[in-house]
C-alpha cells in the first residue's frame, strides 16, 4: 500500500518531519515541492472583487454574473502572464469553447498578481469609460 504524505513546511518541527520521512521513504519515492496553494482568505478576496465588478460593470452590453467576469478576467491574465487561453471548436460542434485556468489550480501568489491585474484593469477601464462619458 502507497504512503502518501504532505507536510506544510511552516515551522522547524513539520521540516524535520519531512526529513525523516525522506530517510525511511522507500526506494523510488517521489518528492515534490509546490508554493503555498491559496488561502480561504485570499479566495474571498478574489470572489469579493468579482462580486463588485459584476455590479458596476458590463461587457459586450450587457451586465454578467461573477462566473463569467471570473473566466473573462481570468483569461485575459493568462495571455498577460504569457500563458494562452485556449479557443476550441466546440465537442458537440456548437460553437467554441474557452479552454481556461482554474483559479482554484492556483498557488497563493498567482492569484494574488491576478488580482494586481483586475485592479490595473479596472483603473485603466474606468478611465476610458469615462472619457467616452
Amino acid at each position: 500500500m502507497a504512503v502518501l504524505r504532505t507536510f506544510v513546511l511552516r515551522h522547524d518541527s513539520a521540516r524535520n518531519g519531512a526529513a525523516s520521512f525522506a530517510q525511511v521513504a522507500p526506494e523510488g519515492t517521489v518528492v515534490t515541492f509546490s508554493e503555498p496553494t491559496r488561502t480561504s482568505a485570499i479566495n474571498a478576496a478574489l470572489h469579493a472583487k468579482l462580486g463588485e465588478i459584476a455590479e458596476r460593470r458590463q461587457w459586450a452590453g450587457r451586465r454578467w454574473d461573477a462566473e463569467t467576469w471570473k473566466r473573462l478576467l481570468v483569461a485575459a491574465w493568462s495571455r498577460a502572464a504569457g500563458s494562452d487561453a485556449h479557443c476550441l471548436p466546440a465537442l458537440d460542434g456548437k460553437g467554441v469553447d474557452v479552454v481556461w485556468r482554474r483559479t482554484s489550480e492556483m498557488t497563493q501568489r498567482e492569484v494574488r498578481d491576478l488580482l494586481s491585474f483586475i485592479e490595473a484593469w479596472e483603473a485603466e477601464t474606468e478611465s476610458t469609460e469615462e472619457q467616452r462619458a
